[in-house]
This record gives C-alpha cells, sequence and structure tokens, in this order.
C-alpha cells in the first residue's frame, strides 16, 4: 500500500500545494519561487527517496518567511497523513551528514508528539535569495505540522550554503530511516499501544 498524501493550504500570504510519497524513488518537481530553497527540497526528495511535488505561490515581494514557513506546514502535514496509524514503521531515525566543511546532526522521532531543538549558527545572512535564519522557521514548522521530535544540531561548518544542505540531506535521511517499515514491528513501537 502506497504511503502518500496531497495538501492544499491557501492563506492570504500564500498558496501551497504538496503531494509526498514516502514510498517514492526520489523524483521531484518543486517550484517556491525561491532558487535556494528549490535545492534544498530536491535534495530532501533525492535523498530520502521521497517522491515531492510542490508549488508555491508566496508573497516574495514582501520577504521569503511566510512562503518557508508556510511550505513546512504542509510539508509535515503532508508527512503526518502519509504515515497513517504508523503500524510497522521503525519510529525512530539519525543520521550524521557530513558535506565538505559541514556536519549535520538529526534526529527524529515519529511519536505523535511535536517538539523541536535546533543548535547552529549561518555566518551568512543570506544564500542566493533565502534568508538563513529560515532554516529553523522551516524545520519548526515541519517537526509541530507533523507531530514528530525533531533535533537538528550542526556540528561544523563555515560554508551557509553546504551547512544548510548537510541539514536538509540528514533530515531526508533520519526521516527515510524512522518512516520505513520494519517487519519485526507488528502493530506500532510504544508500549502504550499508540503512536
Amino acid at each position: 500500500m502506497e504511503r502518500s498524501a496531497s495538501i492544499k493550504r491557501a492563506t492570504r500570504e500564500t498558496d501551497i500545494s504538496v503531494t509526498l510519497n514516502l514510498d517514492g524513488t526520489g523524483k521531484s518537481k518543486i517550484a517556491t519561487g525561491i532558487g535556494f530553497f528549490d535545492h534544498m527540497l530536491e535534495g530532501f526528495s533525492r535523498h530520502g527517496f521521497f517522491d515531492v511535488t510542490c508549488q508555491v505561490k508566496g508573497d516574495l515581494h514582501v520577504d521569503g518567511h511566510h512562503t518557508v514557513e508556510d511550505t513546512g506546514i504542509v510539508l509535515g502535514t503532508a508527512i503526518k497523513e502519509a504515515l497513517g496509524d504508523k503500524r510497522g514503521i521503525r519510529r525512530y531515525g539519525s543520521f550524521l551528514l557530513p558535506m565538505d566543511d559541514a556536519l549535520a546532526l538529526c534526529a527524529v522521532d515519529l511519536c505523535g508528539r511535536p517538539y523541536f531543538a535546533f543548535d547552529g549558527d549561518f555566518q551568512a545572512q543570506t544564500v542566493g535569495e533565502f534568508d538563513t535564519e529560515l532554516v529553523r522557521e522551516f524545520f519548526y514548522a515541519v517537526s509541530y505540522s507533523a507531530a514528530m521530535n525533531l533535533h537538528i544540531r550542526l556540528l561544523a561548518g563555515t560554508n551557509a550554503h553546504h551547512m544548510i544542505e548537510a541539514v536538509f540531506k540528514a533530515f531526508a535521511k533520519a526521516l527515510d530511516m524512522a518512516s520505513a517499515i520494519d517487519p519485526r514491528v507488528t502493530d506500532v513501537l510504544s508500549t502504550k499501544g499508540s503512536l
């Protein structure tokens, strides 16, 4: 059974549609209006083996904040819906990903309880037209909309492009691991009986 979801969200600030297939091959069609953000979401898709379509119309004449944050909300909602009752998933995933000077650690628990922790600083304020402050905003929105526990730490790095890309790819690998079906898990991986 394919684990996928299509989510649409429209406000006065953004109009977003996301389709996500957790059991894909890494194909993507991304158009957010922010080139570097497209690049990061394409990397998320490819390295997590998720099929992702993401179309965004945002108020970029203001700045990129609403576009990036709201995309996080919609993607997180799609992750939550695609996971369904979470029967058979591994639940936990973590990955330590190097990219040149950058080293990013990401740990995920698909527990149904949102929590987000981020430890990392960027020396550059922007990469292309992408404000580096929005990395935290994006992943906060994803974690709370998906109801996941998400920890991200930048352990090394000087180049903001490499550092952000390492974070997105580490998240992709950790989420792929956590959302994977494990045949040893016959119900859900919790002593409570539900996630």
